[in-house]
């Protein structure tokens, strides 16, 4: 690690308008778009060579997996979880997950191990209870990589800015990477590249593949509580413009990237963490802000991840946008064309288990059109539930394999 500390710390810097190894900052005078977007944005396709999301040399061999696969084995594919929720199903909420209360796993025990042969979900959330030290990080991350035939992919949430699982604890000697706010207020995209490039390299020399970031989220409400400095302002072109930017930095890096949160939670005064979010703006009126963030990047991110706001003057079905068929395969897949990975954002929200059970709303949210379902209230009910689904035909096979097929994609399974 000490060649990457000693590149970081020269990178913090060079870039010091955005990081700061020890303390918050007031952001200077803000600098003008560079010129850098050429520089920046030569990296639009996946370190294979091929477009995010798009079908490429690998299908075929997917496809004999796939065959050689149970209908268990794919469903459990789905799933990204916390890696405790394999030995632990009882019911909890979101603020209980990254909350400081309870335990968290931070080691592949024998009961692990013994739940994924039964289990073998696609991969594994992190969140700060699980991450103690890089020695123990390195450690943990190689064992659950390496856990199954079908290596699991390791995600987490480093956004920078106030969510930061892994800077932000102390035993990591990482910079501190500013709020996406005050990157944006520079006006120059060449920070947010470096965000990034900063937070993809560490997180590749840990383990972890795949970034739960960008924000894409515009920060239109002056009284939104749950998006706020995360999103790099109003502004929806430059808005757009520093997401592809980080974007670009983490794939320098191979680390894969996710927009969120689809179609936009920036113009909201409640918390979908806490319970039901609804946002009252027709679709044009979308299409003329939030969505232009995500539409101008779908080319380039790994992954979206939906959003439980529910749109009354949008939609029909009167559901949280992660379970609503109009919005994911309707707006996102059909009309706005991205046929990468959908992720729901996580299944142990307020606005989804104040309604749902945990089973419901799994099927409901991958009948959607999500492929992944992150971290539901109860792991096993919503596996079950998917189960019951495909015994029942209410889920086929085909679509099945549809999602499976994504997932290899972003896991780059050999």
């Amino acid at each position: 690690m000490n060649q990457l500390t000693n590149k970081l710390a020269v990178s913090a810097a060079l870039i010091s308008l955005v990081l700061c190894a020890c303390s918050q900052r007031t952001p200077e005078t803000p600098v003008t778009d560079s010129g850098t977007d050429e520089i920046l944005f030569h990296m639009t396709d996946n370190e294979n060579g091929e477009e995010s999301g798009s079908p490429d040399f690998h299908d075929d061999a997917y496809s004999e997996i796939l065959a050689s696969m149970t209908a268990e084995e794919k469903a459990a594919q789905l799933f990204f979880i916390r890696p405790e929720q394999l030995i632990d199903d009882s019911y909890v909420n979101d603020e209980s997950i990254s909350g400081e209360e309870g335990e968290g796993a931070t080691y592949v025990s024998d009961n692990i191990r013994k739940m994924y042969s039964q289990y073998p979900v696609g991969g594994f959330v992190l969140f700060a209870k699980n991450i103690k030290d890089p020695s123990q990080l390195m450690s943990f991350t190689h064992d659950l990589v390496n856990i199954g035939t079908l290596n699991t992919l390791i995600a987490v949430d480093e956004e920078g800015g106030i969510v930061t699982r892994i800077s932000g604890n102390e035993n990591f000697d990482l910079p501190y990477i500013d709020t996406m706010e005050n990157i944006g207020l520079t006006g120059d995209t060449q920070n947010a590249f470096f965000a990034g490039d900063t937070i993809g390299e560490y997180l590749s020399e840990y383990g972890i593949k795949w970034d739960l970031a960008p924000v894409a989220d515009l920060n239109t409400n002056p009284d939104n509580i749950v998006i706020g400095s995360r999103s790099f302002g109003s502004d929806a072109e430059l808005s757009s413009k520093m997401a592809r930017a980080f974007i670009d930095g983490l794939h320098g890096h191979g680390v894969k990237s996710t927009l969120k949160h689809f179609p936009g939670h920036g113009d909201t005064t409640e918390d979908t963490h806490s319970g039901y979010v609804s946002v009252e703006k027709t679709w044009e009126e979308l299409e003329a802000a939030e969505i232009i963030p995500f539409a101008e990047n779908l080319d380039v991110t790994d992954a979206v991840m939906t959003a439980h706001i529910t749109l009354p003057n949008v939609t029909d079905d009167g559901l949280p946008c992660s379970m609503s068929y109009e919005m994911i395969t309707g707006k996102l897949r059909d009309e706005l064309g991205f046929d990468g990975v959908v992720v729901c954002d996580s299944l142990a929200m307020g606005a989804v288990t104040e309604q749902y059970s945990s089973g419901d709303a799994a099927v409901m949210a991958f009948n959607a059109g999500c492929d992944i379902l992150l971290t539901p209230q109860n792991f096993y009910e919503a596996y079950n539930g998917i189960i019951d689904a495909v015994k029942s035909g209410e889920i086929t096979e085909e679509r099945l394999d549809e999602s499976v097929t994504r997932i290899f994609r972003l896991k780059n399974v050999e």
